[in-house]
C-alpha cells in the first residue's frame, strides 16, 4: 500500500516519507479500512515533532488518528456484514504504529463507526479527535438546552466542533476569535455572539449577552492565559473544560475562595483518556448531529498524500482556518 510514515521525530519535510508498505491484515476483533480521507489534528503534529518530549512509541509510525473510508476485510469475531460499510475512525493510531495516512489501516471494530448515509468522507475525517473532545467538554456536566456556552478560539478544530454540537443541542453560544477573517467560520457554525479577544472586553460582552447571568460552560483552548476572563464569565456552578495549552510547562494558580464560593468546576479533557462511556456517548451524539445535517465542519484544505509534509506545516503554522484533510483514495465514493 501507499503510505506516509516517519522513522524519527523532527520537522515534517525532514522526516515524513511517502512510499510503499505491506498491506495490513486485521486480527481478531479488528477491521481493515480502505481509507478515502485522512484527517489531520494538532496531536498528530505534536507526535511527529516530539512536542514536550513525547517519545516515539514505535520504530516506524504511519500518522493520523482520524479518517473515513470503507471496511474491506474483517478479523475473527467481527461479522462479515461489516464488509462494505462506510465508516469514520477515531484513535486509529493509539497503541498501534499505523494510522490513517495510508491506503489501508487496521483498527478495533469499535473504532470504526458507521458513517450516516449521505455524509461525505471528508466530513467523516473531521470527527474523531475534534468532535469527541468538544463533546466531552460540553456534555460531561449535563444537558445544554437553553443554556449559554462560551467557546474560546471558536475558529479552531475543537472550537468549531464545540459550536456545532452546542447549537445542535439547543444552547446559546458566545465565542472568541483573534482575527477578523475567522468570523465567517464561527458565524457559519452558528455562534450567537462573536467576540474579538484582541479588541473587545470578553467578560463585558459575555455578561451583556447573558443579562449578567454568565455562562454554564466554557470550552477553553488556553486556560493559562484565559483564567481571569473565564472566572469573570462563568455562572455559579459552571464548568470550565480545558483541552489544550500554549504553555506546556506553566503552573496554573486558581484563587481558591472565590472559586469555591461560586461552585466552579475545572475539567481537563484529554480525548485519548476519555472513559469508554464518554466515547460511546460522543459517538451517539456526533452521529445524530451529522445525520441531522447539523455538523458542517469548515474544510480549509484537501491535499493529496504526496503533499502530507505541506499539510503538516500548514497545521503547525496556526494560520489555517478550518480542518486540513488528506485525500487518499483517487475517487471518493
Amino acid at each position: 500500500m501507499k503510505a506516509a510514515y516517519y522513522d524519527r521525530q523532527g520537522p515534517a519535510r525532514e522526516v515524513l516519507v511517502v512510499g510503499e508498505l505491506p498491506d495490513p491484515e486485521p486480527g481478531p476483533g479488528q477491521v481493515r479500512v480502505r481509507i478515502h480521507v485522512s484527517g489531520l489534528n494538532p496531536s498528530d503534529i505534536k507526535g511527529r515533532s516530539g512536542f514536550a518530549g513525547a517519545p516515539m512509541r514505535f520504530p516506524r509510525i504511519v500518522p493520523h488518528q482520524d479518517g473515513a473510508g470503507v471496511i474491506d476485510r474483517v478479523g475473527a469475531g467481527v461479522p462479515e456484514s461489516r464488509i462494505g460499510e462506510r465508516v469514520w475512525l477515531y484513535e486509529a493510531q493509539i497503541g498501534r504504529p499505523t494510522g490513517t495516512a495510508a491506503d489501508y489501516t487496521v483498527v478495533p471494530s469499535i473504532n470504526a463507526v458507521a458513517l450516516p448515509d449521505g455524509v461525505p468522507f471528508d466530513v467523516g475525517a473531521c470527527l474523531g479527535v475534534a468532535a469527541m473532545t468538544a463533546h466531552r467538554c460540553l456534555f460531561a456536566d449535563g444537558a445544554l438546552r437553553g443554556r449559554w456556552v462560551l467557546v474560546t478560539g471558536g475558529a479552531g478544530a475543537v472550537g468549531s466542533a464545540a459550536i456545532l454540537l452546542a447549537k445542535w443541542a439547543g444552547a446559546h453560544v458566545a465565542t472568541t476569535i483573534s482575527r477578523p477573517e475567522q468570523e465567517a467560520v464561527v458565524r457559519r457554525a452558528g455562534a450567537d455572539v462573536i467576540i474579538n479577544r484582541r479588541t473587545d472586553d470578553v467578560p463585558a460582552r459575555v455578561l451583556e449577552a447573558t443579562a449578567n447571568a454568565g455562562v454554564a460552560r466554557i470550552v477553553d483552548v488556553n486556560l493559562v492565559d484565559n483564567l481571569a476572563a473565564d472566572l469573570a464569565c462563568l455562572a455559579p456552578n459552571g464548568t470550565v473544560s480545558a483541552y489544550a495549552t500554549e504553555h506546556p510547562d506553566a503552573i496554573l494558580s486558581v484563587p481558591f475562595l472565590p472559586t469555591m464560593l461560586r461552585g466552579f468546576v475545572f475539567r481537563f479533557v484529554f480525548v485519548y483518556l476519555m472513559p469508554v462511556e464518554a466515547h460511546n456517548d460522543a459517538i451517539r451524539d456526533i452521529n445524530d448531529c451529522i445525520a441531522a445535517g447539523a455538523y458542517r465542519p469548515a474544510i480549509a484544505r484537501c491535499l493529496p498524500l504526496d503533499r502530507i509534509a505541506e499539510a503538516h506545516e500548514a497545521q503547525a503554522s496556526g494560520g489555517v482556518i478550518g480542518k486540513i484533510v488528506i485525500q487518499i483514495a483517487d475517487q471518493p465514493s
